[in-house]
């Protein structure tokens, strides 16, 4: 059980950076972004790519977010020059870059096991850190031996990252572009009357969602060891499940709390995932399914229990009035 849930954290947090992308198109773009089934694929597929021709794994992890900016701003594009639909300028750059991947892999499958990626770089750093060792000798103190994870490597090296992260977006939001791009978000037309370039804000915010959501896709091929042509199925409602339980449990009154939410709903998802999966009656092939469960409920509860206190309240004033 420990293994699993550890398992589900460092994923979550991988996972997490996809879910601030998805973030920045649904909730500060308010645009219905379904680029990211295919960016996040892109991602992995340059990557997995580069990793195979003998790049350094770093360089093709960061080619990967340059190939996700490309994608997003392709469909801004296609949504502010082309006059296109936003469902539908997603839905289209989607199909585009499934013909896209399949080029750059040159197959559906690209094994990467065998093959030096990022975490198999920083698990030679960490043991030459001896951190490892620490964090092994640590749960034999407290008689944990039996729950000791084989690496901390890729734990560790995430949650600095997504960290970085985090403070970065919240940073952007806070300058005069991230404060235009929220506020085309907010009221496009209002900023348009003040000269601002609507466009240019929408193709730049896009393409910053985008590029997050192929890091991750990135870092997820070298986590998971392959990259396939349909690992992105379903993939924006990964994220839009994250999004709405972090904001469901940790709010959204400012720019800070949201980024924080995302990551802990990412991780929460996770981790939700690898316990419903331990059941007996549940099998991988049902992931999906137990992910629209988690949204649908999501969305649901929350609007349950405030009809409920709704009417409590109402309830209340009637008392009132009547004594």
């Amino acid at each position: 059980m420990f293994t699993a849930l550890f398992s589900s954290v460092e994923s979550g947090l991988i996972y997490a950076i996809m879910a601030l992308g998805v973030y920045l198109s649904f909730r500060i773009l308010d645009f219905p972004d379904l680029t990211v089934d295919g960016s996040f694929v892109t991602g992995a597929a340059v990557c997995a790519a580069m990793i195979v021709n003998g790049i350094n794994p770093f360089i093709a992890t960061l080619a990967a977010l340059l190939a996700g900016f490309a994608a997003g701003c392709l469909t801004g594009i296609l949504h502010t020059k082309g006059n296109i639909n936003p469902l539908l300028a997603g839905i289209l750059m989607m199909i585009a870059l499934y013909s896209i991947n399949l080029r750059i892999m040159g197959q559906s499958n690209v094994p990467l096991l065998q093959e030096s990626t990022v975490f198999t770089a920083l698990l030679e750093g960490w043991n030459t850190l001896g951190i490892d060792s620490f964090m092994q000798s640590f749960f034999l103190s407290i008689g944990l031996e039996n729950f000791i994870p084989k690496t901390w490597s890729i734990l560790i090296a995430m949650l600095i990252l997504i960290v970085f992260i985090k403070f970065v977006l919240d940073y952007f939001l806070k300058t005069e572009v991230g404060i235009a791009i929220r506020a085309v978000g907010d009221n496009e037309k209002m900023i348009a009357s003040f000269s601002a370039n609507t466009d240019m804000m929408k193709i730049i915010g896009l393409g910053l969602s985008n590029a997050l959501v192929a890091f991750s896709g990135a870092f997820i091929a070298q986590y998971s060891g392959f990259s396939d042509v349909g690992m992105g199925i379903g993939m924006i409602i990964i994220g839009l499940a994250s999004v709405i339980i972090g904001e469901a449990l940790v709010g959204t009154k400012t720019i800070i709390r949201a980024t924080l939410a995302v990551i802990i709903g990412a991780i929460i998802y996770r981790m939700i995932i690898a316990l419903a999966l331990r059941a007996d009656f549940l099998e991988t092939g049902d992931m999906k399914m137990i992910t629209a469960a988690i949204v649908i409920a999501a969305l649901v509860v929350p609007q349950l229990l405030a009809k409920r206190k709704r009417k409590k309240s109402l309830h209340r004033k009637r008392g009132v009035k009547i004594a």
